[in-house]
């Protein structure tokens, strides 16, 4: 009955829309981004690019750095380490439900809108430690932070 719930939840998302071109249009209001000395630590949250940076260099030894874009927009570039679920696919909130909600994310798009939306899935499905990229992985790249190819 929850999967059932959470896939309904999923593709209400969906059927809101979000465009890869201008997915920040209608980006769900989570919360503010958090000051750097805020951002390591339990809860969902949004934080800035350098704050995404400095998690990823000192990464607990179970971060996850989750990549909620297509594979054509991962295969373009991504984050090191990142491992890819794609927001568009039909049991996209299903793979979530078997994740660890208890290790730590880090979590992006393309520009903050799917990630946004994860994180509200992620909530309802109780994950503990989720750190949102504020403007993904636009941001992380006008920061001039890297970005791998394959």
């Amino acid at each position: 009955m929850k999967l059932l719930a959470i896939t309904a939840f999923s593709v209400a998302l969906l059927a809101a829309g979000c465009s890869g071109s201008s997915d920040t249009a209608d980006a769900p209001d989570i919360g503010s981004t958090e000051p750097a000395a805020e951002a390591a630590g339990a809860g969902i949250r949004v934080i800035d690019a350098a704050d995404a940076l400095a998690i990823q260099s000192d990464a607990p030894a179970d971060l996850v750095v989750l990549d909620v874009r297509t594979a054509d927009e991962f295969a373009e570039g991504h984050i090191e380490g990142a491992v890819m679920l794609d927001f568009y696919d039909p049991d996209f909130a299903a793979q979530i439900a078997e994740l660890d909600p208890d290790v730590p994310y880090l979590l992006y798009c393309r520009s903050g809108n799917r990630s946004g939306q994860t994180t509200e899935i992620m909530d309802q499905l109780g994950f503990t430690d989720v750190a949102d990229v504020d403007g993904g992985i636009l941001a992380w790249a006008d920061a001039g932070l890297p970005v791998v190819t394959e």
